[in-house]
């Protein structure tokens, strides 16, 4: 199992929060989520493309100082 659990959870949260109209909460959450995948990969770049595919907010996300 290892740490990966994490991602799960947050993915959970995230999908809690948009069928129950939290927006900002939800938002926050797709961001924890590729945080987590991108810390928990070696390969940053193919973690960001399996847990989002070509998202642009995650790439952009990414992209920002500091948050590689």
């Amino acid at each position: 199992m290892g740490r990966n659990w994490i991602v799960d959870v947050i993915a959970d949260l995230h999908n809690f929060a948009q069928r129950n109209e939290l927006p900002l909460l939800a938002n926050e959450l797709a961001k924890a989520r590729t945080i987590a995948v991108v810390e928990l990969d070696t390969t940053t770049e193919d973690a960001v493309t399996a847990a989002w595919g070509e998202d642009a907010d995650a790439k952009r996300l990414l992209s920002q100082p500091g948050n590689r």
